[in-house]
């Protein structure tokens, strides 16, 4: 892929882990960092009932390459915006400057309610926080949560991830019926807090990565600023990561 606009697909790649192990997040960082150092970083998981999480956070915080923590608002992790592991795990984060994603579909009022709680730390939300398939078809109503995400936009200290967006289109190529929903995202967080993403690889039974950078890169949708800002400038500033030099 090639053209005047460097996108995040060609100059910066986070890879988030899903699992807490510290080996299998390390490999996750992989063979591509070995070839291009400058260009993949690692959000590392985090178990909020570790009573040692203070701990784990603080050792990845030394760990090169480790850009941010997520935690997973799901199974047995507490419902309860005050519950204090999950806060104790936000405030850590902010302690060390470090975001933290979070994967909260289902739950996004109760990320609303932590970001409001925790103002000094830089939540970023995973894959728009609404549910998303790993084959086709996608929900018959995709953006039926949308209302609870937008809602998180008032707050300053979130930011989110436009991962995995054209997996939910009932359209092929180019995925034009994402972009209505899309913009109502821009317009309530702005573009200097969204950031895109493919969530590859659950992606791969519905697009291929080429489909998922170029439904951004030809659509008339946004303009080359919106779309600099989108596909690399914001993830480099909400990261504390600077742009690797070509």
């Amino acid at each position: 892929m090639s053209g005047p606009l460097s996108t995040a697909a060609l100059d910066l790649r986070v890879r988030s882990s899903w699992s807490r192990s510290r080996s299998r997040a390390l490999a996750v960082r992989g063979a591509g960092a070995a070839a291009h150092p400058d260009r993949f970083r690692l959000v590392k998981p985090v178990d909020p009932t570790d009573l040692a999480v203070v701990e784990t956070i603080a050792d990845w915080v030394r760990t090169k390459g480790t850009i941010g923590i997520r935690i997973f608002l799901r199974d047995n992790v507490s419902t309860d915006p005050a519950d204090p592991a999950i806060n104790r795990v936000l405030a850590t984060a902010a302690q060390h400057t470090l975001p933290v994603n979070v994967a909260c579909t289902g739950r996004l009022d109760q990320a609303r309610q932590l970001a409001a709680r925790n103002p000094n730390t830089r939540l970023v939300i995973d894959h728009l926080g609404l549910p998303q398939p790993h084959e086709p078809p996608p929900p018959a109503e995709p953006f039926d949560d949308l209302p609870k995400l937008l809602a998180l936009g008032a707050h300053d200290n979130v930011a989110v991830k436009i991962s995995g967006a054209c997996t939910l289109s009932h359209e092929p190529f180019p995925y034009k019926d994402i972009w209505d929903p899309l913009a109502r995202v821009f317009d309530a967080f702005g573009f200097a807090r969204c950031m895109w993403g493919t969530d590859w690889t659950r992606a791969v039974g519905l697009l291929t990565y080429k489909q998922g950078v170029e439904a951004f890169r030809v659509t008339d949708r946004l303009s080359d600023g919106d779309r600099a800002a989108l596909m690399g400038e914001t993830l480099s500033r909400v990261y504390n990561w600077p742009k690797a030099q070509a």
